[in-house]
């Protein structure tokens, strides 16, 4: 959950508080720079922002974590090369095209890195690479070595909003979370839009800070901040091929406490997890799902996936309707289909804190309908637009607020407590993704 319910009114109220938490760490540096290509598989004008992200001095202590896709991007292969390197000095990240299972994509991968070498005296075992965009694509390698130094030559410290905005596809604005500890900060970026499932999405995340932490310890921190956050959404339960979270420490500030450190890291996490669903492609709720009691930690975290990911469910909550009808069906269904040997005899089911189900059966009448459905428009973040020229866009380019649908499961029969995080199934997701590469 995010740490504050943050409400915004206008573009430029929310681009004001972005700017409030972009500062980069000491030791970082982000450029960027966009230019026109023509993609072979499809011989149309295209544009791809390359973002360079660069420390001062390469750094011993990274880390990152991967898509568990079995058919992982280019640039996956080559960055679980980097995690056995001794030091990393940069990231570089073109959108666009993601190279998965393209040919030559992971020579292309290791082109672009070597180039980005050169431009800032690193070796190229130095340089991390990551891609989004269209599966199946190659990359347009010369054009990117073409364009290298100009985002090179854009470098600069201060904020981190130029790589925020550079790595987008079809997220609607940019995501930036920061924390302090002690002297110094956290400060995280994200992109994901669709195709959000992480086993570890088309997801990108990168996470920079200037304080001292031992590369060992931030490998374990990240991999646990990465379970309970990024681990626990889905916006379509499609694995993508690309989903990458990285964290880089600049060693330049002394950690006064490890532990507040992870607290704060986690915290950045979890903030940027439910950014990436608030701004899933065409999401209009965000529906959070709390399960408690359950007798184990797996279950509980699978069954809050089974209903954010059930598709008539989805599709009410995108009509503000309380089909509680359907949310049912969704629990029975992954019960009956992977647990069951569990009694339900104890579960109470919950909508926006008004309970709806105990004892085996439905507790509604007509004052508990209506306050589902004012729940439910309470927590849109915009109304359904009419097509234009065919295509549904939506109305805004900035979160509203940071409601969630509210959804509590409680088996009463046992201790463990997963809360899962995704969005309903609009007119929009469907349009974005029957256009997607047309």
């Amino acid at each position: 959950m995010a740490s504050t319910q943050l409400v915004f009114t206008s573009r430029p109220e929310h681009r004001a508080w972005l700017a409030q938490q972009a500062a980069l760490p000491l030791g970082f540096r982000v450029g960027t720079t966009r230019f026109e290509f023509m993609p072979q598989e499809a011989p149309k004008p295209a544009k791809m922002t390359i973002t360079l992200i660069a420390l001062d001095q390469p750094t011993a202590d990274f880390a990152a974590v991967f898509t568990r896709n079995a058919f992982p991007g280019a640039p996956i292969i080559v960055g679980r090369q980097r995690l056995s390197q001794p030091s990393l000095g940069a990231i570089v990240v073109n959108n666009k095209i993601s190279n998965v299972c393209a040919a030559n994509g992971v020579e292309s991968s290791e082109r672009v890195c070597a180039e980005v070498a050169r431009l800032l005296s690193l070796e190229p075992s130095q340089v991390l690479p990551s891609s989004t965009g269209v599966i199946g694509w190659g990359l347009p390698t010369d054009a990117m070595l073409k364009a290298l130094p100009q985002a090179a030559a854009a470098l600069a410290n201060g904020s981190v909003i130029p790589a925020a905005e550079g790595i987008v596809t079809t997220d609607l604005y940019p995501k930036v979370r920061r924390a302090v500890v002690g002297n110094g900060s956290i400060v995280g970026i994200a992109k994901g839009a669709g195709m959000i499932e992480p086993n570890l999405a088309t997801m990108l995340i990168y996470l920079f800070t200037d304080l001292v932490v031992p590369r060992e310890t931030l490998r374990a921190m990240l991999v646990r901040a990465v379970d309970v956050s990024f681990n626990t959404i889905s916006i379509d339960s499609d694995t993508s091929t690309s989903d990458t979270v990285a964290l880089l420490s600049s060693s330049r500030v002394p950690c006064p406490d490890l532990e507040a450190f992870e607290q704060a890291l986690t915290q950045v996490c979890l903030d940027l997890a439910e950014d990436v669903v608030r701004n899933g492609e065409g999401v209009r709720h965000v529906i959070r799902v709390k399960v408690q009691n359950a007798p184990s930690g797996e279950l509980a975290r699978a069954l809050g996936k089974a209903i954010v990911n059930a598709p008539l469910f989805k599709c009410a909550v995108a009509g503000n309707d309380p089909n509680v009808g359907r949310l049912i069906q969704a629990i029975g269904k992954y019960v009956g289909a992977s647990a069951s040997k569990v009694d339900l005899s104890s579960l109470t089911l919950k909508l926006g804190g008004l309970e709806i189900f105990a004892k085996g059966v439905f507790q509604l009448n007509p004052a508990k309908e209506a306050a589902l459905v004012a729940h439910l428009r309470s927590a849109e973040l915009y109304e359904s637009a009419p097509p234009r020229d065919g295509v549904f866009a939506p109305p805004i380019d900035f979160p509203r607020h940071e409601r969630c649908v509210e959804i509590e499961v409680d088996f009463g029969r046992g201790n463990a407590v997963a809360i899962v995080l995704g969005g309903d199934l609009t007119h929009e997701y469907v349009s974005e993704n029957a256009d997607y590469r047309s």
